[in-house]
């Protein structure tokens, strides 16, 4: 069977399609019965449609990737600062962090060409579902499961569509005779509550012929039964969020189709996290799927140091994986995730993923981003103070003068001073470097993982010359990292170092010299979370069939259940457990929930939709953003460790940020298609 690399790319060589243009318009190609048939009763020209398909999935609907395609893998967490207008004003694609942030993009913009890839797609896979059947070269197994492929890739574009611009239309399952007039085929939008159901339905549909998984390294980015159960629990879990159930906002009043019909509920109803929580649950039943871990280190280099052990906690310190974090290096096993430690195949705990299928905006590029000037990057990727502050001290408390500055935390100050060449001597603050902050010591695993703060150690291994390896980079201005005249610089001096393998540098532009990463679309962790999160939001049991009805869960609000799916994220990250009075109060678990998804989910495309459907994102988005001091020297330097708010950074959030504005030419094309509220019709 072919494996998807393969179907991704093939449609370049297709015979029957040899002369179209770059987005093939299939119809003109089938004009009548005969012609279908001839080519789906072929296995060749079957698998090249299946292929073309699939191609959608890429670009601007990509998960995890950078922002040349789409921005929403940055939010109040990370920023990016390569686009400013006064660098890149000739640059058509260019869309600033500030100009994302401040809602300045338009219902025309280049980053909102997901709508008609998407719907291309849905087309696509709908005529392949409708006449495969008809094949005379493929055996009934193999039908069945690529009709179950295209059955997912056609959810999943929806799936695409609903999360960024809201509800949207359904299109009928035979599709749309495009020879009759736009009146006659206008379709209006779907309620968010009747997608969500839609795209829960076919993925369970699709679940049933597809494989268990995981799959092979030639397969790896195929969907898997995994796969739609996953997708499936996602957009049950958006459903049941505040933004969609029980919205009585003026915005979602407003948010109508074009009979009046509000597309939000405003009636909230609590079964639908029952249903979210059954759905991940599915996919914790099936036994595929695993945190990944690195095992105990006693020994090491700078690149892949001896495990530094977390404290002492009476509890989790005491056990081996999977119930205590004795025998595993937490710092290792984050990190290995996601810099190209592990192979998409290698990784228990990746779910779905397109692999290395995403262009020139990959997290390669990402990366080429995030790494400083010595290494040739290009310094503009960096984390908010307040995603710094997110991260715990090692021993799971906050660290001193979290969120001081916007009006949060227990109102104590941050640490001052600095470590020394004989801390480091003696073997204190591991894995600090000397002349580093103190507001960097003892921290939990993962920022260690995640966070390039400045003194961080970028070990460039790749590099062709000894001497730039292994460097210390701190990010005073005057020093070629810190401030400049140029858009090559961290706004807030604090940078990421999540995707970051010890071998990455972008030495001479080539991007050859970062290892290869594997989109983390969907992982386990995520599963565990909505599985958490929708379990704490309920008061009531319910009886919840499985997917395919083979059983049926007693779902409600089980510590022990909440543990189940928290704990296992807390163990592998190094973190102590919560106390018994964070898991009794519900207020209280959902922010530690949220605190958790925005720890551990960082950087995956994750934050800004969380924002959203929780509706937070009006005081979130809004806060000011706040750094270290850019413009600050080595020699003042406490005054460069004196969170300031970054002038260059500003951000705001209006209304009609909640959903993502539709084109002008969609709108024209579908007369009976509703604009998201805040956005206008064409003129």
């Amino acid at each position: 069977m072919k494996y998807i690399y393969k179907l991704l790319f093939i449609f370049s060589g297709i015979v029957i399609i040899s002369s179209c243009s770059d987005y093939l318009e299939s119809d003109q190609y089938f004009k009548d019965r005969k012609t279908i048939e001839s080519t789906f009763e072929n296995k060749q020209f079957s698998e090249e449609w299946l292929a073309y398909a699939y191609s959608f999935l890429t670009n601007e609907n990509a998960d995890v990737c950078s922002k040349g395609y789409t921005p929403h893998c940055f939010a109040d967490d990370m920023y990016y600062g390569d686009r400013d207008g006064n660098y890149d004003s000739d640059n058509i694609n260019s869309l600033s962090y500030n100009k994302f942030k401040l809602g300045e993009y338009t219902e025309n913009d280049d980053y909102n060409g997901n709508w008609a890839r998407c719907y291309k797609g849905i087309r696509q896979a709908s005529i392949f579902i409708q006449n495969i059947d008809m094949n005379k070269e493929m055996t009934p197994e193999l039908i069945r499961e690529y009709k179950a492929q295209a059955r997912f890739v056609r959810a999943y574009y929806y799936w695409l569509l609903l999360r960024k611009y809201g509800p949207v239309p359904l299109l009928p399952d035979e599709g749309i005779d495009y020879t009759e007039s736009y009146d006659d085929i206008a379709i209006p939008r779907s309620s968010y509550e009747e997608c969500a159901e839609f795209i829960s339905n076919e993925m369970a549909l699709a679940a049933k012929d597809l494989p268990l998984g995981p799959q092979d390294a030639e397969n790896v980015a195929r969907p898997t039964r995994g796969a739609a159960l996953a997708t499936r629990a996602i957009a049950l879990l958006y459903a049941a969020s505040p933004l969609m159930n029980g919205n009585t906002s003026d915005y979602a009043q407003k948010l109508v189709d074009d009979k009046g019909r509000q597309l939000l509920s405003p009636e909230y109803n609590e079964e639908k996290w029952a249903k979210a929580a059954a759905a991940a649950r599915d996919v914790m039943e099936l036994g595929v799927y695993q945190l990944y871990v690195a095992h105990l280190r006693t020994s090491g280099s700078s690149a892949y140091p001896a495990t530094i052990v977390p404290p002492v906690d009476g509890n989790f310190s005491e056990k081996d994986w999977p119930e205590g974090w004795k025998d595993i290096d937490p710092f290792e096993s984050y990190r290995s995730e996601f810099n190209g430690t592990l192979t998409a195949a290698e990784n228990p705990e990746l779910i779905f993923t397109r692999g290395q299928n995403q262009s020139g905006e990959g997290i390669n590029t990402m990366v080429a981003h995030q790494l400083p000037r010595i290494a040739s990057g290009w310094n503009t990727h960096g984390i908010t103070q307040k995603q710094c502050d997110a991260y715990y001290m090692n021993n799971g408390t906050d660290c001193p003068g979290k969120d001081r500055e916007i009006g949060r935390g227990d109102g104590s100050s941050r640490v001052g001073g600095y470590t020394t060449e004989e801390d480091i001597s003696k073997g204190r603050y591991r894995p600090l470097g000397a002349n580093v902050s103190l507001q960097y010591a003892n921290r939990e695993p993962r920022f260690y993982a995640s966070v390039a703060f400045s003194g961080s150690v970028w070990h460039l291994l790749n590099e062709s010359q000894d001497r730039n390896r292994e460097e210390q980079v701190f990010y005073y201005r005057g020093n070629g990292n810190g401030y400049t005249n140029t858009m090559f610089w961290l706004r807030t001096g604090i940078g990421v170092m999540k995707f970051v393998h010890p071998n990455d540098t972008y030495e001479g532009g080539d991007i050859n010299k970062i290892v290869p990463k594997a989109e983390p679309a969907i992982r386990y962790a995520d599963i565990l979370l909505i599985y958490a999160e929708a379990l704490n939001e309920l008061d009531q049991s319910y009886a919840i069939p499985s997917w395919d009805g083979s059983k049926t869960y007693t779902i409600s609000r089980d510590i022990n259940e909440l543990k189940r799916g928290i704990q296992p994220i807390r163990i592998r990250a190094g973190v102590p457990d919560y106390s018994a009075s964070v898991y009794a109060n519900k207020n209280e678990f959902r922010e530690k929930l949220k605190r958790e998804r925005q720890i551990e989910l960082m950087g995956e495309g994750k934050r800004y939709y969380d924002l959203r459907r929780w509706k937070d994102a009006e005081i979130e988005e809004a806060l000011p953003i706040y750094g270290c001091n850019p413009l600050m020297t080595e020699d003042q330097r406490d005054l460069f460790y004196t969170p300031v708010e970054e002038w260059s950074l500003p951000t705001t959030f209006a209304q009609k940020m909640w959903f993502w504005p539709i084109r002008h030419d969609e709108l024209k094309h579908n007369k009976r298609l509703t604009q998201n509220p805040g956005w206008t019709y064409y003129d």
